[in-house]
């Protein structure tokens, strides 16, 4: 009797501590406070905020924050929030309190802080503000003049970047046709988290008339090589043998190519994507070290074949892979057409009708007189013969 009356008494207890367990929905807490916001760098937004006033004592305080339209949400014990964005349009952000990281949980009264763009006519700000990598040596930036803007304005760009300890100012401003251009020297550091990072651009004028406009750059994008190096070329049974070297600053797991080859004989232009490029065959020839190859299969060698090579990056690296670099210098193996065969020919061809043609009307009579010869007459033939004779017996006749 004692343990039915304990598997009971059990149950109650389980079933009283389920219904008296189930916890109650948690209170929303009070807003932050003090939500203030700054713009460190040229790019660098910072929002801060003050725990809110007479929260639970018994709350682990967590912030809710996300920006305008729900974007990047995050739940965090700090009291700070921070943001790469262009300042060309304005950005809010919108910050809440409570008990735990959880999103399902209802968050308190959400304090919303924007910062707004620079003051200015925006038709004057500068248009398709772009920036490139060129071959991790140096960045150039280009822009349109905006509409409402003098011809004659002076425009200044500044940049900044983790490396760097301060803003700098681009010297090297020049024009290219209609776009206005700037560069400067961003070389690839050691550390390996360099790329991570991202270069913060701002262009204005040195008057002030204009409103600035601002762009940030990727580092693991916008990344344009250099042309790669052709070393060698070379014929091994009907396949054409082609070795370069890569741009400097690049490794060859990071790089995609292409690789054309013109035949001029056949009047073909061939072009082979190229994914991965080794030298493990033996047919390549010299010192392989640092050297990419790839083998173009059926090419004549009695022809003159030339070969160009680009490059790019791909996706295993870096972000972008658009970005093509110009055409390396050509080279060309095989026989060479003689032109000054050609040449000689096509002069000795016309001097060699006219002197025919000046030859049949020189003898053209003659060559009548051969080809059409004349059909004797039968009766000057008779009279003759007959005439010879009467002539004779009258010299006979006593």
């Amino acid at each position: 009797m004692e343990r039915p009356a304990r598997l009971c008494g059990l149950w109650v207890l389980l079933l009283y501590a389920g219904r008296g367990g189930v916890a109650a929905p948690a209170e929303s807490q009070p807003p932050v406070t003090n939500l203030s916001v700054s713009v460190e760098n040229l790019c660098t937004i910072i929002w801060t905020w003050n725990p809110p006033e007479g929260a639970s004592p018994n709350c682990s305080l967590k912030y809710f924050s996300h920006f305008g339209n729900k974007q990047d949400k995050k739940i965090a014990p700090e009291t700070h929030r921070s943001k790469e964005v262009p300042l060309n349009e304005r950005i809010c952000l919108q910050v809440g309190s409570q008990c735990s990281t959880n999103e399902s949980e209802k968050p308190s009264i959400l304090v919303e802080k924007c910062i707004s763009p620079p003051e200015g006519d925006p038709e004057s700000a500068v248009t398709e503000l772009q920036c490139i990598w060129h071959n991790l040596r140096y960045m150039k930036c280009t822009w349109l003049p905006g509409r409402n803007t003098s011809p004659d304005t002076n425009y200044t760009l500044y940049y900044w970047h983790n490396s760097l300890g301060k803003i700098l100012q681009c010297e090297n401003i020049y024009r290219e046709g209609q776009h206005i251009a700037c560069s400067f020297n961003l070389t690839k550091v050691k550390d390996s988290s360099f790329e991570q990072h991202s270069v913060q651009v701002m262009v204005k004028d040195n008057a002030g008339k204009i409103r600035p406009s601002f762009n940030i750059v990727p580092l693991t994008s916008h990344v344009k090589p250099d042309p790669p190096h052709i070393k060698n070329l070379s014929f091994q049974n009907g396949d054409l043998y082609v070795q370069w070297t890569n741009p400097q600053n690049f490794q060859s797991k990071c790089l995609s190519y292409e690789v054309e080859v013109n035949n001029s004989h056949a009047e073909t232009h061939d072009i082979f994507y190229v994914e991965e490029a080794k030298c493990q065959n033996t047919e390549f020839e010299g010192n392989l070290e640092g050297t990419i190859c790839f083998m173009v299969p059926g090419v004549l060698p009695d022809t003159l074949n030339t070969v160009r090579i680009r490059v790019k990056t791909n996706k295993l690296c870096y972000e972008d892979d658009k970005l093509w670099s110009n055409w390396s210098q050509a080279m060309s193996i095989g026989q060479k057409a003689n032109q000054t065969f050609y040449i000689t020919t096509l002069l000795i061809i016309p001097v060699i009708v006219a002197a025919a043609v000046i030859v049949l009307l020189l003898y053209l009579k003659r060559l009548k007189i051969i080809i059409f010869p004349p059909i004797p007459d039968p009766g000057k033939i008779f009279k003759e013969m007959f005439g010879d004779q009467n002539d004779d017996t009258l010299a006979f006749n006593p």
